[in-house]
């Protein structure tokens, strides 16, 4: 079995940081449900601004606040405002690879989602896998390229 991607919180900002909590990430339930996210589940969290990464538990905020706040000693790792991106995972079987479509939702500084898209991936003719980001319309959308370094 293989850790895949479940869902993700893409660039939401952090709200609070509460040093003297017990412990954990607090997250509006609307953003988890939607992405996926279940109360109590393990998220790695990685912050944009500093590259800080870390692993927590979700604990469920109150709903329609937007809120993102970590908690305890992931506070140290990141600051209101800061960038982070939340994803969460399931282990799978190879074979079920094509069959999970992970839910992500992008944010605005007001942490309002700002789009929706699925990843997948596909068998292609000869066997291989092929990567897309489809859009709420079930659209292809670009995937960055790697580009060749010399």
């Amino acid at each position: 079995m293989r850790k895949i991607v479940a869902g993700k919180l893409h660039g939401i900002h952090v709200t609070e940081a509460n040093l003297d909590y017990h412990g954990s990430i607090t997250l509006d339930p609307d953003h988890c449900e939607e992405a996926g996210i279940l109360p109590m589940e393990f998220v790695e969290i990685w912050n944009k601004n500093s590259g800080a990464r870390i692993s927590t538990y979700v604990i469920l905020g109150e709903r329609g606040s937007r809120c993102c706040i970590l908690n305890g000693a992931a506070a140290r790792t990141c600051q209101p405002g800061d960038q982070v991106i939340i994803c969460n995972s399931v282990y799978a079987h190879e074979r079920e690879l094509t069959t999970l479509k992970p839910r992500v939702l992008t944010f605005d500084k007001e942490n309002r989602v700002v789009d929706r898209v699925t990843y997948s991936v596909e068998r292609d003719a000869g066997g291989g896998y092929s990567f897309s980001i489809l859009n709420e319309a079930n659209k292809v959308l670009p995937v960055p390229a790697l580009v060749a370094r010399s």
